[in-house]
């Protein structure tokens, strides 16, 4: 299947990148298969696709980087280039990869070099491709594009280190160093995933500014619909190594042709739930309408009545007063050692059965507020009470009866889950603490009942997480947090890392658990879009203050306080996307 371009390009013959056939294949299976893509010249085309779609090595081998013993076969042609890339030597590979090609990554920090300077990275592209007569022009260049690309100061933050910039400079770097040559062709690779939501936006912005201002061609790889909508005109949809359907970004998105582009639509539309009040899935995104071009997203009277907490329940979470202060290490022998206020005397409480949000972005105090409900620090002041217990000053036998009241599921599965343990044994972990009097076979079948209840067979609990998928994982994370029947779950960012059809499922599993159980949750995310379908209440954190507070829709339709309204407006959801589009 084939994307061509608009008719009076290919009438003027302005091809930019011409793929034909590409195959890529190991020994034992075909990882992509016959993927055809016609692009001209500044055109702005998203690929699409869950992990293990085929997408990232796609683009790698249209760069000729494909690992050891994975092949490619058919025809890919760049516009300035006279052969076949598939059968080009590295040297002329070499020389058009970052003058005539240039791709950003997702992650910045293992992209750059930790050795270097920001501006001699960037001097050093700009020297190898021989676009300056010396190292002291080369220098004056990078700190030029490192302007270009809206790094405050410059000429400081040449001077900077990988590790001394923030996520979003870093990857405003790799930027500076993809366009340092005024490539024709940008390959962005999820370059803004690990983001926070008014970076993501504020880095989008910038490289559909700086494609458009240099007429590049961009091919924009992701698995979030809502910023293909803001950035691409056109797009293919890939799922198993194939492309399955393709057209402008109006047609797929509000006619799509392939039952797994309407699943991957139905999943990734938060605005949209079944008649149970659920998220769809792909697997009953049969139900589903999509949006048409222009429709507004649901009214506040359609999202209400959704959860059904009495306010005047007795609170099981009271946060009063509570700061937390570290002290770094001495930068000076004579001056005092530096303190860093996580935690600026917030106060709150979540009734029983209650659905908190807690929004921020990186640096807000989100993680250090977990800790400390959850046992794992101190406050320097004031008091979180959870389930009844006080945590500041608690013994140690105090902390292991609040950790059974309370467990957390974390962001990452696999980084959570012993790859040594059966799913068993980490299930069943929290059982093992002192005066719980299960036995061996007690705790087996507790297992059994759990693993039902996420959604996974009872053969799971012989197996080891290596041997499950994201989502999966996920589920057995939620698993060993449920067991011990907890009065209150933390989950942490628990969907960021997932897929959006895997997404769906697991906001789906925590809500119905929620309920089922009678359970607390407090939902810590950066994404507002989620918080706004799971939760009742939400609290905004920025600098380690709670900004706004109060029930969720009343937040997210007329927010008070300024970070709270930039962080609603930097927020991507897919109406909204395709609304603006018209």
């Amino acid at each position: 299947m084939r994307i061509e371009p608009t008719a009076s390009a290919a009438a003027r013959g302005d091809i930019l990148l011409r793929v034909d056939g590409l195959t890529v294949r190991t020994p034992q299976r075909t990882l992509v298969s016959d993927f055809s893509l016609h692009m001209a010249h500044g055109e702005r085309i998203g690929l699409i696709g869950e992990s293990g779609s085929g997408k990232s090595i796609t683009t790698t081998a249209l760069l000729g980087l494909l690992p050891t013993g994975v092949t490619a076969d058919g025809s890919v042609e760049i516009d300035g280039y006279s052969g076949n890339l598939l059968e080009a030597p590295e040297a002329d590979l070499m020389r058009l990869r970052g003058n005539d090609v240039a791709m950003v990554f997702q992650e910045p920090l293992t992209a750059l070099n930790p050795l270097m300077r920001a501006g001699a990275q960037v001097a050093e592209i700009i020297l190898q491709h021989r676009l300056a007569p010396n190292r002291a022009e080369a220098n004056r260049r990078a700190v030029e594009m490192l302007d270009a690309v809206h790094l405050p100061d410059p000429a400081q933050a040449a001077r900077a280190y990988p590790h001394q910039l923030s996520g979003g400079q870093r990857q405003r770097v790799m930027l500076a160093m993809a366009l340092a040559n005024d490539p024709s062709l940008l390959l962005c690779d999820e370059p803004t995933t690990a983001l926070d939501v008014t970076v993501q936006r504020q880095v989008l912005d910038l490289i559909l500014e700086l494609v458009r201002e240099r007429g590049t061609g961009l091919l924009f790889i992701t698995h979030d619909l809502a910023v293909v909508a803001d950035m691409c005109t056109r797009v293919l949809v890939m799922n198993h190594g194939a492309v399955v359907e393709e057209g402008t970004t109006e047609e797929v998105f509000t006619r799509p042709q392939h039952p797994y582009t309407r699943g991957l639509l139905a999943a990734s539309d938060l605005d949209a739930v079944d008649a149970n009040g659920r998220l769809f899935t792909v697997a009953t995104a049969q139900q589903y309408v999509p949006p048409a071009a222009g429709d507004p997203t649901p009214s506040p009277v359609e999202r209400a009545g959704r959860f059904a907490t009495d306010p005047a329940t007795e609170p099981v979470m009271r946060v009063t007063d509570l700061v937390r202060t570290y002290t770094r290490g001495r930068t000076s022998l004579f001056a005092a050692a530096p303190e860093v206020r996580a935690l600026k005397g917030i106060s709150f409480e979540v009734p029983r059965g209650g659905r908190l949000g807690v929004v921020g972005e990186s640096g807000s105090g989100k993680s250090t507020l977990l800790r400390i409900l959850a046992g794992l620090d101190r406050p320097t002041s004031g008091s979180a009470v959870v389930a009844g217990n006080e945590v500041n000053g608690a013994k140690e036998a105090q902390l292991r009866e609040l950790r059974q009241n309370l467990q957390i599921v974390f962001q990452d599965p696999m980084g959570s889950l012993d790859p040594r343990m059966t799913v068993e044994k980490i299930v069943s972990e929290p059982l093992l603490v002192p005066g719980r009097g299960e036995t061996a076979a007690d705790r087996k079948r507790m297992v059994a009942e759990m693993l039902e209840a996420v959604g996974l067979p009872a053969s799971s609990a012989e197996r080891f997480p290596h041997q499950f998928s994201g989502g999966q994982r996920q589920r057995i994370s939620i698993a060993r947090a449920l067991i011990c029947r907890p009065q209150v779950v933390v989950a942490d960012e628990p969907v960021s890392a997932l897929d959006v059809s895997v997404r769906a499922q697991v906001l789906n599993l925590l809500a119905d658990l929620v309920d089922e159980y009678g359970l607390t949750l407090v939902f810590v995310s950066h994404d507002l879009n989620v918080v706004r379908h799971l939760c009742d209440s939400v609290i905004v954190m920025q600098s380690g203050e709670i900004v706004e507070a109060g029930d969720t829709e009343s937040v997210y339709l007329d927010p008070q306080h300024p970070y709270t309204k930039r962080l609603i407006d930097s927020s991507l959801t897919l109406r909204q996307e395709l609304a603006q589009r018209t």
